[in-house]
């Protein structure tokens, strides 16, 4: 069966957010991210991309594009609950989807055009979007994943493209390498290099070549370029997650040594997220006491990846769920209400030389392992694992 599957995406989501709050800032060149000279752009609208901006640009550099930009700190709660609003007008409307991220969704539509056509009810459920949140969006509609990914993308703002299957292949030809989808700058010079600019010629060349330039990678390239993709449509589930815990040799009292290891286990455990490209928006913390009783508490909070912030989370649920002031036996920690998105998204206020640390702490850790590189208050702990 040929399948439907629409890629659904809000245009310029946190900028779009801004403007619902501010409608002054409709039509003009807005950036978000830090403030400061030294911060990094995590969004721009489509009038400050005309300047050459783009997202995760220095804001130094961006200002000097266009000087008369309006740069806005960025507030992840906000985004964070108009994301939930629209997931949940999603959730209500749709037989299934997938929250690829905080602004973006797939639904697999396949067999409803025996009910009602496809892109009329993605045309209908835009609009509801639309009047119920207030936010503008875009979809594209076709056989696979990538081909409505890059639909959206080709019509973008405020559009819809169906490309349905007799013309997948003439809308992918004459479109460039880079707009694959995940087509990374190394890959794109690589391609460019050997003289492979368009997704033609890609499509035309022997998977074996590929594979030999590329590696692994090159022949789902050449399956792309095809307008082969056979992923399905993952059901969204708040109830994903990832968990830590750990058991204490010896009950203890020493809160100090609890916080450390806390922190540890949080640390580990964003790491674990921003390898995977995810973010989390419910922190659980898990304590058990020395004769076993178990407490939990949880907050939800705005989609993040981030060290500092996960942490301080942590801690503060720590301090709540911590109550009867006896031995501790356990403690743990759980991320859940887990999406796909970039890290630098909740670093509205951080430096882009600490990004730039982060993202190289990172590297770090995949080559030598966690431990290679940490917070020195959680140094204690590896240490007495050794």
């Amino acid at each position: 069966m040929i399948r439907s599957i629409v890629h659904l995406d809000l245009d310029c989501f946190f900028v779009a957010c801004e403007v619902l709050r501010d409608s002054s800032l409709q039509h003009k060149p807005v950036l978000i991210g830090g403030e400061s000279g030294r911060g990094v752009v995590a969004s721009c609208s489509y009038e400050a991309r005309a300047f050459g901006i783009r997202s995760a640009m220095p804001m130094k550099y961006a200002l000097r594009l266009c000087p008369d930009a309006l740069v806005i700190r960025g507030d992840m709660d906000l985004y964070s609950n108009y994301s939930r609003l629209v997931t949940t007008i999603i959730r209500e409307q749709a037989p299934g989807f997938e929250k690829a991220s905080v602004d973006e969704f797939y639904l697999d539509l396949t067999g409803m055009d025996r009910i009602a056509g496809c892109y009329r009810w993605t045309d209908e459920l835009a609009q509801l979007i639309q009047r119920e949140s207030g936010l503008p969006l875009s979809f594209g509609l076709s056989v696979n994943k990538t081909v409505a990914k890059m639909a959206t993308n080709e019509c973008k703002p405020s559009g819809k493209l169906e490309v349905p299957p007799p013309e997948v292949q003439p809308f992918l030809n004459p479109l460039s390498v880079a707009k694959i989808p995940q087509i990374g700058k190394k890959t794109f010079v690589t391609l460019s290099r050997a003289g492979i600019r368009k997704i033609q010629t890609l499509s035309e060349m022997p998977v074996e070549f590929l594979e030999r330039l590329l590696g692994k990678p090159g022949r789902d390239l050449w399956e792309k370029a095809n307008g082969i993709d056979l992923r399905p449509v993952v059901p969204y589930s708040e109830q994903k997650s990832m968990s830590a815990e750990r058991t204490f040799q010896q009950d203890t009292i020493d809160l100090a040594h609890v916080k450390s290891l806390l922190t540890k286990l949080t640390e580990d455990l964003a790491f674990e997220l921003r390898k995977a490209g995810k973010l989390t928006s419910i922190v659980t913390v898990k304590l058990r006491y020395t004769n076993f009783d178990t407490h939990t508490r949880q907050q939800k909070i705005a989609y993040s990846a981030n060290d500092q912030r996960l942490i301080q989370v942590v801690h503060e649920l720590f301090e709540r769920v911590y109550e009867r002031r006896m031995l501790i036996r356990l403690v743990g920690v759980k991320f859940s209400g887990l999406v796909a998105g970039h890290p630098q998204i909740d670093l509205f206020d951080q430096h882009s030389e600490l990004i730039a640390l982060d993202q190289a702490m990172d590297r770090i850790k995949k080559k030598f392992g966690k431990a290679a590189v940490q917070r020195a208050s959680s140094l204690s702990i590896t240490k007495n694992r050794k």
